[in-house]
């Protein structure tokens, strides 16, 4: 990965200004595959309904009585007809409802948003909007023209800050666009789009370093060490009781 990514920037019209760094601790670092794996595996277990359903052979009508007599017959013996063999019978081993959620801690999914961002970023496929205010309501129009004028086509992720509303309104009616704020962006939606697309507003704010990596552990300690230099020290010579 290059030491500084950079990605073009854009205004609101199309009109390319130039490029913006981006944050190598975000868009820059070597990327973990097995970590991005398991989280995309967990979010789309997660999206599964888990609601299928079959009865066994104690939930199926019918089957009460003993078919016919042990022995005697020359026949296979048999206790109901609702057995798993017969035909309208129990199924032995059929799905039953579930939960398909699994447990991916945060430092993970982190990682994994940061890796997928950082592959974005290495392909070139990271474009930055200066800013979407200049958009008064939303115009599905004016959202299809930003895109043909950056050249993007293909499946796309646009990143916009909670108040640009206007911006996620009008990109969410197109096809193959999925349109949301920060809060929302997800690994998989990441890797889902050939292009990812950020307001410069929602770049400044994805700049500052996620909670759990080791920069912030370095600034959480030295924000302790300096609050503890901070202290007044006890005096030692002073007994208790006295």
């Amino acid at each position: 990965m290059a030491d500084q990514p950079t990605a073009e920037l854009y205004t609101a019209d199309g009109v390319r200004t130039g490029d913006v760094d981006l944050n190598p601790d975000i868009f820059g670092i070597e990327p973990n595959v097995a970590v991005m794996h398991q989280v995309v595996t967990a979010q789309l277990a997660a999206a599964r309904a888990g609601t299928h359903s079959t009865k066994t052979r104690a939930e199926v009508s019918g089957g009460g009585k003993k078919p016919w007599r042990q022995k005697g017959l020359g026949r296979a013996r048999h206790g109901s007809i609702r057995s798993p063999q017969w035909i309208g019978g129990g199924v032995a081993h059929g799905p039953k409802p579930r939960d398909y959620s699994q447990r991916t801690p945060k430092k993970m999914k982190r990682l994994a948003l940061r890796s997928a961002l950082s592959v974005r970023a290495a392909e070139a496929q990271i474009k930055v909007v200066e800013d979407f205010g200049a958009w008064d309501e939303p115009k599905t129009k004016k959202a299809t023209a930003l895109l043909a004028a950056m050249g993007v086509t293909g499946k796309v992720l646009l990143l916009a800050e909670d108040h640009e509303t206007v911006a996620i309104k009008s990109f969410r009616n197109i096809d193959g666009v999925i349109a949301s704020n920060l809060g929302q962006a997800n690994t998989y939606d990441v890797l889902w789009a050939e292009t990812v697309i950020m307001s410069k507003g929602t770049l400044d704010l994805g700049q500052s370093v996620p909670r759990g990596t080791e920069e912030h552990a370095e600034q959480a300690a030295g924000r302790k060490l300096q609050a503890a230099s901070s202290e007044p020290e006890s005096d030692s010579s002073e007994e208790v009781g006295s």
